[in-house]
């Protein structure tokens, strides 16, 4: 079982990496300053163990990149046992930040009372969901701890390569455009699916430039909770040229309703890749949110700021 805190005990954690020696050794990792605001993952969807495992190796990315890095794992649709809601989750945060501080008085120690968020969440999510984010926002609100909210992880140039990668796994994109042979069953039309309606779909068209400049293949944004949106998109690609196609989800993967994904490809008629899944990029994107709310800058974070 996973705590609020992070990963279950057994389960195995991403370390910082070794410190090299000689002089072109890399910088020390910027470490978490004491006292700052938890890291907390808003997971949406249906909770399982498998969203659990890879809402914790999120975490464990962004650990590895800033060391002493508090986190806690809250899910939307959490039932306060097994999987703990985000509202319960800050909440103990919250406490857990008031009893360190009346413990070190009470131990003496000089010690500022605590000010600022106790939080920063986190939202798991590629692209917006209005209402996904409206029952973030009022969990933060019910909890009543002082947390502040960050945007989605997306649109960002690690997320097309995260995509790229993904389709490449599944035998439908070459893994590197440089190289001088293709895969015979490399799509030449990207259907990039999406859910949240129109505004997720502006939001992943922005990706979609960017894998479409990876790929040179045409890469159109569709809605998979838009009936509809997916086969018109395929009707378009096809009708420009595109005669073999393959439909990459711009999504996370728990947000993603079972089912949808498997139907849309039908619907198509033509072959999916896997969700992002805890690819590392976004490990390094919610690390990122974090820290720009913070004003905090991890070794190695500055050139993937987008």
């Amino acid at each position: 079982m996973s705590s609020s805190t992070g990963p279950a005990p057994g389960l195995p954690v991403r370390m910082p990496r070794p410190r090299q020696s000689g002089r072109h050794r890399r910088p020390e990792p910027v470490a978490a300053p004491e006292g700052a605001p938890a890291l907390v993952l808003a997971v949406p969807g249906s909770p399982a163990p498998t969203t659990r495992s890879l809402a914790e190796e999120v975490i464990s990315i962004a650990r590895s990149e800033l060391p002493g890095l508090d986190v806690g794992i809250g899910y939307l649709d959490g039932d306060d046992a097994e999987y703990p809601t985000l509202e319960t989750v800050l909440a103990r945060t919250a406490a857990r930040r008031t009893d360190r501080y009346e413990i070190a008085r009470a131990a003496g120690r000089e010690v500022t009372e605590p000010e600022g968020p106790a939080a920063v969440v986190v939202p798991l999510l590629a692209g917006p969901d209005n209402a996904l984010m409206r029952r973030i926002r009022q969990a933060v609100m019910d909890s009543r701890a002082a947390a502040e909210l960050t945007d989605v992880l997306g649109p960002h140039p690690l997320l097309a390569e995260a995509v790229h990668v993904r389709l490449s796994e599944a035998g439908l994109a070459r893994a590197d455009r440089a190289r001088l042979f293709t895969v015979a069953t490399a799509a030449d039309g990207i259907i990039l699916a999406t859910v949240g309606g129109q505004e997720a779909v502006q939001a992943a068209g922005i990706t979609g430039m960017l894998l479409a400049a990876r790929l040179a293949v045409p890469v159109m944004a569709a809605a998979l909770d838009e009936e509809g949106s997916v086969a018109a998109i395929a009707e378009q690609l096809r009708g420009s040229g595109s005669g073999q196609l393959a439909l990459a989800p711009y999504l996370v993967g728990p947000e993603l309703p079972e089912g949808l994904l498997d139907a849309a490809a039908k619907e198509a008629g033509c072959a999916a890749a896997e969700a992002l899944g805890a690819y590392p990029a976004i490990g390094k994107l919610v690390l990122s949110q974090y820290t720009t709310t913070l004003g905090i800058a991890p070794q190695g974070q500055g050139a993937e700021q987008r």
